[in-house]
């Protein structure tokens, strides 16, 4: 029986990888929800462990799919759609935001003459269609071509140095929520913990470490073993998950958990990002930039474990179990102290991205028969 064959591209984005697609190749979402998530899921391969009967790298930092298309929006170039495809079970989230991955939308945008590239630097606008969130991505263009390699930026969780992708995140605030305090309060308690539900391009839960009985320094595999752990750490997802108005989370990867703690080296602070259900290796782009933002917020429980730089821009690093995490951040509180009405002036990172393989993924024609279009390559393989 013949296959359907779907253009791809698998390209790394920071520290995570999967393949990105155009969105006139795939079922559409809106209209065929079902389908949408019938293909991703047969291209990576899950449910499965090893995912080893799709593309998928066994892991969640590689088990993401990006989804790219022109867009049609006033100042906006690229239209993001980001999945976060279980390994475990048959779940396809496009809830979240992915800034990792979003590091390769500019090149993919630039590479598919989405946007015209500059000699030296091109900027290109993503809109983040499962957050509304718009992100400027600074892209190397020297000649006018995407340089992926000739560069000196390095970010732990990846081996040698890259060309640095620029990002800046622009209102990301209430990404999923209300606001960037969806309770309105720096601190709640759930079940006689204290904890800070933040919303900046990632709903949150924040939490210190000591408050679950952990260090806050153990390995991803240390705290992976420790399912009772996450089982706490679940009951009180949940709880949060309704607070911040996201409803039943049990399906759902947000709110991420963060556990916070005193730096131990020259960093800002010491987190550990829980994907929910598994010890992130290394850190997310918009966690990052979230866990600084909260470490601005007087009131949350990250505030006192920090160590804050005394500038206007605070250029921070969180420490993560594959290294550090370096961000820029510009947090403003009002006159009156209410860190729910905080602006954020400045929310930044560098990445590094590249292109790893193009060509075609190919899904069972009993999941999808593949379709014909204006602009669609999508076909069956014979």
């Amino acid at each position: 029986m013949r296959q359907a064959k779907i253009p791809c591209v698998l390209m790394r984005g920071g520290t995570s990888k999967g393949p990105f697609f155009r969105l006139a190749d795939l079922p559409d979402p809106n209209s065929d929800r079902a389908c949408f998530d019938a293909v991703l899921l047969a291209a990576m391969g899950s449910p499965d462990l090893r995912q080893i009967d799709g593309i998928g790298g066994a892991d969640p930092l590689t088990s993401k799919v990006a989804i790219l298309s022109p867009s049609t929006r006033p100042g906006i170039d690229v239209d993001y759609l980001f999945a976060q495809v279980s390994v475990e079970k048959a779940v396809v989230d496009t809830s979240p935001n992915c800034g990792n991955m979003i590091s390769g939308v500019g090149p993919f945008a630039i590479e598919e003459g989405w946007v015209k590239a500059q000699d030296g630097e091109t900027t290109v606008r993503i809109f983040n269609v499962n957050t509304s969130v718009q992100t400027n991505a600074i892209i190397s263009t020297p000649g006018g071509f995407v340089n992926y390699d000739e560069g000196d930026c390095a970010i732990d969780g990846v081996p040698g140095t890259a060309a640095p992708v620029k990002l800046d995140f622009i209102g990301g605030a209430g990404s999923k929520t209300k606001g960037l305090l969806p309770t309105g309060r720096t601190s709640d308690m759930i079940d006689g913990v204290a904890v800070s539900l933040v919303d900046f391009g990632m709903p949150i839960m924040f939490v210190a470490a000591s408050a679950l009985g952990k260090t806050g320094y153990e390995s991803a595999a240390e705290l992976d073993a420790d399912r009772d752990f996450f089982a706490r750490t679940e009951a009180l997802r949940l709880k949060a998950g309704a607070m911040m108005g996201l409803g039943d989370v049990r399906e759902k990867v947000i709110p991420k958990v963060v556990l916070v703690a005193p730096p131990r080296g020259d960093g800002a602070i010491t987190g550990r990002y829980l994907m929910p259900h598994k010890t992130h290796k290394a850190y997310a782009v918009t966690g990052s930039l979230n866990t600084a933002i909260t470490c601005l917020l007087p009131g949350t429980v990250a505030a006192p474990l920090a160590r804050v730089p005394n500038t206007k821009f605070k250029a921070m690093a969180i420490e993560h179990p594959s290294g550090r995490m370096g961000v820029e951040v510009g947090v403003e509180i009002p006159a009156d102290g209410n860190a729910a009405n905080a602006r954020i002036t400045r929310a930044a990172v560098l990445r590094t991205t590249r292109r790893l393989f193009e060509g075609w993924v190919l899904v069972p024609h009993r999941v999808w028969a593949g379709q014909q279009g204006a602009g669609v390559t999508a076909k069956a393989a014979e």
